[in-house]
C-alpha cells in the first residue's frame, strides 16, 4: 500500500479503502474502461471520437508506452487512473460514482510527490469541475487554447503547478 501525503494528512489513514499503485499491462482493460466511462460522464459535450476498441489500443499502445500509469483501486478494482509523461499529467480520470471522495486528490498528490519540481496539465475550459479541482490544488492557468491543438477541437487551458504555488 502506498501512503500518499496531502499536506500533513496521510490520505491512506483518512481514506483507507483506496490504494494507489503503479499500473501493469494487465490493468489496461480496466484503465480503458475508467478512461471512457469518465469521459462520457464528465465530458458529455465532447463528441465521441473513437470506438471502445480504438480507445483500448490507444491506452495499450500509447499511454502505457509513453507514460507512467498509476491506478487508484477499491477492493482491488481499478476506479481511477493517472498517466504522467515527463512532468505533464496527460490523463487523470475517475470512474463515475467515485468523484469527491478524495481519490483525485490522492492521485494528484502522488504526482506532486513524483515530480516535486512541478507539473503541467491541460483541461477543457468547459470542464469547470476539473478546472476548479486543479485550481484548488495549487495549479494556475498559464495559457488558454482555442482548441485547434487538440483532437476534440475544444478550448483548453494549460495549468501549471510549482512547489512555491502550494497552499
Amino acid at each position: 500500500m502506498l501512503a500518499v501525503i496531502a499536506g500533513n494528512i496521510d490520505c491512506m489513514k483518512v481514506f483507507p479503502m483506496y490504494e494507489i499503485r503503479r499500473a501493469t499491462p494487465a490493468d489496461a482493460p480496466d484503465v480503458a474502461r475508467v478512461f471512457t466511462a469518465s469521459q462520457a460522464d464528465a465530458l458529455p459535450y465532447v463528441a465521441r471520437l473513437h470506438t471502445q476498441e480504438e480507445t483500448f489500443r490507444f491506452i495499450t499502445d500509447r499511454v502505457f508506452t509513453d507514460c507512467e500509469v498509476w491506478v487508484a483501486t477499491h477492493k482491488d478494482a481499478v476506479i481511477g487512473m493517472m498517466a504522467i509523461n515527463r512532468s505533464n499529467i496527460d490523463h487523470l480520470y475517475l470512474l463515475p460514482g467515485y468523484y469527491r471522495k478524495g481519490i483525485g486528490t490522492m492521485l494528484l498528490n502522488h504526482a506532486k510527490a513524483l515530480r516535486p519540481a512541478g507539473l503541467t496539465l491541460y483541461a477543457f475550459e468547459a470542464n469547470v469541475r476539473a478546472c476548479t479541482f486543479y485550481r484548488n490544488h495549487g495549479f494556475h492557468a498559464m495559457k488558454r487554447g482555442d482548441g485547434s491543438d487538440n483532437e476534440a477541437q475544444m478550448p483548453d487551458i494549460l495549468f501549471q503547478w510549482r512547489p512555491e504555488t502550494r497552499h
